[in-house]
């Protein structure tokens, strides 16, 4: 089985930094790649960023220069680091792990930005 689990969501004012979470664990075998999505209150879920097991990056054009993704393969972790946020960054922010046996969601962590 695979888990994956996101932390490090939460309540931060407008102009703030959150870093977020998303390690695998379990039978993972190669992970192919790793993407953060989010869904704001009322609307779809939304592509934020993504990197592969090489370290290629994509982020939507929306939030370049607000966001970066990195990862620590030894950890399965990947980071999503979000700065100056906005009340309109508001969202479930989710995971998936795609791996050579299939792609693995998270249950997400809410972020909040309200002053």
């Amino acid at each position: 089985q695979v888990q994956v689990v996101e932390s490090g969501g939460g309540l931060v004012q407008p102009g703030g930094s959150l870093r977020l979470s998303c390690t695998a664990s379990g039978s993972i075998g190669t992970i192919v790649a790793t993407n953060w999505y989010r869904q704001p209150p009322g609307n779809q879920r939304e592509f934020v960023a993504g990197i592969t097991s090489s370290g290629r990056t994509n982020i939507v054009d929306s939030v370049k220069g607000l966001i970066t993704i990195s990862r620590n393969n030894a950890k399965n972790t990947v980071y999503l680091q979000m700065n100056s946020l906005k009340p309109e960054d508001t969202a479930v922010y989710s995971c998936n792990v795609v791996l050579l046996a299939g792609t693995y969601w998270g249950q997400g962590t809410q972020v909040t930005v309200s002053s």
